[in-house]
């Protein structure tokens, strides 16, 4: 079709693209010489010598076309995404338009396509532009570039620390997500595998895919932060209540509750720090299933986060009047619902941010070719969730589980973390699984003013450990000590503060770092 809609016989067929100058170069020789050979001491009729040459030297020819190339190559690639085209008959001519296939190349392609020229005019039987008669002439506009809030030496931070985790514990994927919040700008979404963009046509589609938006797990005891905050909010609870864990069992609706350990008496905050399921679901039952349903959907879950990425899951929520008398003691502990690192990362950054849920933010402006500004995005608050009192309880809970709890691996020597450890068992035929595993951490840093949220997800770990505090936080750890360098954030542990005891053992800071730079598209 042409730009008209109109159905039109195609004037030549498009045999190959993205074909080397020194390619074509051969080819047209082997033409000119095929064509000698081929009329060498025959006698050809002038008449039929023109139209045979022609068909020999110029039937195959070439046009200009545009290709978008990534200098970073693997860098960001799953946020990028990457271009097709398609064929497009202008003019009786039939034109390679470039166009977003996946990733913010899809989402802004209307943006950074800007617009074609076009000229007014007559022209001659042969084509042949009349100056004379040029009525109209619009140039061209260029698209705008794309400013991401990502942060290409903190990306490439991610990227690196990554490979680690994927070659000791030869999961499915790993995937980290680093985010201010404060903002909720994200400087950083990295998943292994990964792929690179500028050989598209190569890679393996699940390497594409944006798992940190795409997928859903169920998200196991990080999920037990939003039972906890929601019920501190409410009055139901305080830290220093104590509840009976029953030695590590607890029937409920006819079905018996496990802990990975045979707690006793446990107070909420050793019930976090601990990671207690039964804890989490005696907490949850005295809040009742109406306010701790409230309190899940208040925090983003079940619903889209609004990230203008293509191919965002909203997660799995059932409605409150769909809950079975067992839900209640399920679902506060992270089981029978789903959420994607995303909207994870954004919950628990919501109680760093003292009970206030950010947007997710990934671009941070459109900017012309002289540079210019067009449109500046603005953080964008989503709703306050619980207040300033019940998120800072919910923070020190949080600060146990890395000081004294599940998660000992991820504290830092400079500085205070808060976060929460999560073990999933992956349903699986008949029940859950009990060698697949998704494994989680997510911590803030430092913990009383975060300055970035940090999440990090090992998807079905099959050697050298399972547990989130084992394979997850480590991966945290890392990123942490190099981004908070590379940032230059202001420690709140001096040094022979109460947690160099716990971040000695695990090892000194790294040192390095760069100049911010903003990722361009």
């Amino acid at each position: 079709m042409n730009e008209t809609g109109a159905v039109v016989a195609a004037r030549y067929v498009v045999l190959k693209q993205k074909v080397p100058t020194e390619d074509w170069e051969n080819i047209r020789s082997a033409l000119t010489n095929q064509f000698a050979i081929i009329t060498a001491g025959k006698k050809i009729p002038k008449k039929e010598y023109g139209p045979l040459r022609l068909a020999w030297t110029r039937a195959i020819y070439t046009e200009d076309d545009q290709i978008r190339t990534y200098p970073n190559g693997q860098l960001a690639a799953q946020v990028l995404g990457f271009t097709g085209s398609k064929q497009v008959i202008q003019n009786d001519r039939t034109n390679s338009v470039v166009i977003g296939a996946e990733g913010i190349e899809a989402t802004f392609d209307e943006k950074l396509h800007g617009a074609r020229g076009w000229v007014k005019t007559e022209t001659t039987s042969g084509k042949q532009e009349l100056f004379i008669f040029r009525e109209q002439d619009v140039e061209a506009r260029p698209g705008l570039n794309v400013m991401l809030t990502i942060d290409s030496r903190v990306q490439h931070i991610v990227e690196e620390e990554l490979i680690a985790p994927m070659t000791k514990h030869s999961p499915q994927s790993v995937s980290a997500i680093v985010v201010r919040p404060r903002t909720g700008e994200i400087l950083a979404m990295a998943t292994l595998p990964t792929f690179n963009p500028n050989l598209t046509a190569k890679s393996d589609p699940a390497a594409r895919r944006n798992r940190i938006i795409t997928d859903m797990f169920e998200p196991g005891s990080t999920f037990k932060t939003v039972t906890l905050a929601g019920a501190l909010n409410d009055g139901a609870i305080r830290l220093n209540d104590r509840f009976d864990c029953g030695n590590g069992e607890f029937v409920f609706a006819g079905k018996v509750l496990h802990d990975h350990e045979h707690y006793s008496v446990l107070s909420v905050e050793e019930i976090i720090a601990k990671s207690s399921n039964i804890g989490t679901a005696k907490v949850a039952i005295k809040l009742g299933k109406e306010r701790t349903y409230k309190y899940i959907r208040d925090f983003g879950f079940g619903q889209r986060t609004g990230l203008p990425l293509t191919g965002e899951a909203p997660g799995i929520l059932p409605k409150v009047n769909d809950w079975a008398l067992i839900h209640i003691s399920r679902i506060p502990i992270g089981q029978g619902v789903a959420a994607t690192p995303l909207q994870m990362v954004m919950a628990l950054s919501a109680i760093g941010n003292d009970g206030v849920l950010m947007r997710p933010m990934i671009v941070d402006s459109l900017v012309d070719e002289k540079g210019q500004t067009v449109v500046k995005y603005e953080p964008q608050v989503v709703r306050r969730v619980v207040t300033e009192a019940a998120a800072r309880d919910a923070v020190t809970a949080m600060k146990s589980v890395v000081a004294k709890g599940t998660a000992e691996s991820a504290a830092l020597v400079n500085y205070t973390v808060a976060g929460k450890t999560g073990t999933a068992q992956k349903p699986g035929i008949g029940g859950y699984s009990h060698n697949k595993y998704f494994a989680s951490f997510i911590g803030f840093f430092p913990a009383d003013n975060p300055e970035l949220c940090i999440a990090v997800s090992v998807d079905e770990p099959t050697r050298n450990g399972y547990y989130g505090g084992q394979v997850a936080a480590p991966v945290f750890k890392r990123i942490a000590e190099r981004t908070a360098n590379f940032l230059n954030i202001k420690p709140d542990v001096q040094p022979g503060g109460p947690t160099d005891a716990v971040a000695d053992k695990n090892g000194a800071a790294e040192r390095g770092g760069v100049a911010q730079v903003r990722e361009k598209l």
